[in-house]
């Protein structure tokens, strides 16, 4: 593969500067130097991305795992990422993959079409581009998700939404779902944890839900102390309901002590419960808890008549009161998402891909 790949999103600056355009951090890189993310470099007067084609590892998960609740259930996922990332969150919980600086950690090579290949032939549904963020392997990712479109395999992001608006608007062109990390909804903590701000990521949510046909569901890492109190989690709520509306998923997941915040405990089965209530008595239809076991809080729930419409046991699926067109069973009401006749069968296995 070409370690350097030709990108649109970037301009020149000065003789021996480019900028690149493609996220908000706006990185001017000197001639041979790489930008904030590491894989995009200045080689030659020109920004390149140094990692098209070369993945970090492949691996089949659950849809669940994304986590996506309402974009075909039950189906695998052939997932992959490559490395490097452009945000510095120090809670990070792929720091291995996202805050890798060796090249070696891209440890198998495949071509779009591989990929696309080998995921229809494993009987994947989708591809997720995840691990770490695809905005930063966006030629890619893209090229990836039109050859998967071929085989009728959809494309899944899970990203951090930190991305400008003309490269955003060519990504999801070619996106069918995307998990978006709302990491918080307090600008000081993006500042301070993530070296991000708030806003390009509230803007990217309202892009996909007003302009565009992408499947959403939106994931909070809940860490103690942090992005925790009642009041963030009421107002991120809040704008939710506002701005997206009531049917689009909120995961609220428990922090592990990781990275730079070693010295954090583990987020309280309590809190997150306390989240999802807080969800619920805003009027959000699906709201979710993860990263503990709570077959309850995990499953799906009419927001109508109440029933239970999917049960979840970590990644496990049990009943189904979904109708062939997606309506509960019990009272006919339209569950939002993106659902088949049948549940997929996949379960909770986790499935290592060697691609040479």
């Amino acid at each position: 593969m070409d370690i350097h790949f030709p990108t649109r999103y970037w301009h020149k600056i000065s003789d021996d500067r480019v900028q690149c355009d493609l996220c908000p951090r706006f990185c001017r890189i000197k001639e041979g130097k790489q930008g904030f993310c590491y894989v995009r470099e200045n080689h030659q007067g020109a920004v390149v991305l140094n990692t098209y084609g070369r993945s970090s590892g492949f691996c089949i998960d659950p849809i669940e795992k994304k986590p996506l609740n309402h974009f075909l259930p039950g189906t695998p996922v052939f997932s992959f990422g490559t490395a490097g990332c452009n945000l510095a969150c120090k809670f990070c919980q792929n720091w291995d993959i996202s805050k890798s600086r060796e090249m070696d950690t891209l440890a198998d090579e495949a071509s779009p079409e591989a990929i696309a290949e080998a995921a229809q032939r494993l009987g994947c549904r989708s591809v997720a581009y995840t691990y770490n963020d695809p905005v930063i392997f966006h030629e890619y990712a893209i090229d990836v998700a039109k050859a998967c479109a071929a085989r009728d395999v959809k494309s899944v992001a899970v990203t951090a939404g930190y991305v400008c608006a003309e490269p955003r608007e060519e990504f999801y062109r070619y996106m069918d779902a995307a998990n978006v990390d709302l990491k918080s909804f307090n600008e000081d903590f993006y500042h301070k944890l993530t070296g991000a701000h708030l806003e390009p990521v509230l803007d990217t949510l309202k892009y996909l839900k007003h302009e565009t046909s992408v499947w959403i569901e939106i994931t909070t890492l809940l860490i103690p102390g942090e992005n925790d109190s009642d009041q963030e989690i009421d107002a991120l709520c809040r704008w939710v309901m506002d701005h997206l509306g009531p049917d689009v998923p909120l995961h609220f997941t428990a922090f592990h002590p990781d990275w730079k915040m070693r010295d954090h405990p583990p987020t309280p089965h309590a809190t997150l419960s306390r989240a999802r209530r807080i969800a619920v008595g805003h009027g959000i239809h699906y709201a979710y808890i993860g990263n503990v076991h709570d077959a309850d809080e995990s499953s799906t729930w009419c927001h109508q008549c109440g029933q239970r419409l999917i049960q979840r046991d970590w990644y496990q699926l049990g009943e189904w009161h979904l109708t062939d067109e997606g309506c509960c069973e019990y009272c006919g009401a339209k569950a939002a998402g993106v659902f088949e006749a049948k549940p997929g069968g996949w379960g909770s296995r986790r499935q290592a891909v060697r691609m040479k």
